[in-house]
């Protein structure tokens, strides 16, 4: 049965391995294997948005659950990522730098029990293209809530400072439409 405190001391402890990044993904898709028993730990989700789960300096783990019909735009990490997907489906846009701007570079589907790493220069975007809120287990090799990072305007593809007053935004808006009935 999934425990999320044996899972944050697991991804701890492989931070001391020599491929950190491998390692947590192995916890990662152990975690996601079993969608159901991971659901029955931690509860269907219900709201859109970011439960903060573990934070430090190395670290960070977060259950991330996109609203229906969610789209998200370009944005990098500038740190290593696991993306664990537990319901749902989650649609990745890659993105190279291109001049001033971006071009797009690939896409991944993403569903229940797929897991991905995402190296620290990836720059993505995210759409959850279902009527239906997607969970995903996201773990981060560094903390994702106070590194610098950037956005692109998703129609110009100009660079800005990430803003995350905005993100709490897209969240709150699809929250409303799932109140409202509308997502």
């Amino acid at each position: 049965m999934f425990d999320k405190e044996r899972f944050i001391e697991n991804c701890r402890a492989a931070l001391k391995e020599r491929d950190a990044h491998a390692a947590i993904k192995e916890l990662v898709e152990k975690a996601v294997s079993d969608p159901r028993d991971l659901l029955n730990a931690i509860g269907e989700p219900t709201r859109a948005g970011v439960d903060k789960w573990y934070q430090a300096g190395d670290l960070t783990i977060v259950n991330l659950c996109w609203g229906p019909r969610m789209v998200f735009k370009p944005h990098d990490h500038r740190m290593w990522a696991v993306i664990g997907i537990y319901g749902g489906r989650e649609e990745n846009t890659f993105f190279r730098r291109d001049g001033e701007g971006l071009k797009r570079h690939g896409t991944k589907v993403m569903e229940p029990k797929d897991t991905t790493p995402l190296g620290a220069s990836i720059i993505h975007a995210v759409t959850n293209p279902l009527d239906r809120i997607t969970g995903a287990i996201h773990v981060y090799g560094g903390d994702f809530f106070n590194a610098p990072r950037s956005e692109w305007n998703p129609k110009t593809f100009r660079e800005q400072p990430y803003d995350i007053a905005d993100t709490m935004r897209a969240f709150e808006s699809s929250n409303a439409r799932l109140v409202g009935g509308k997502g």
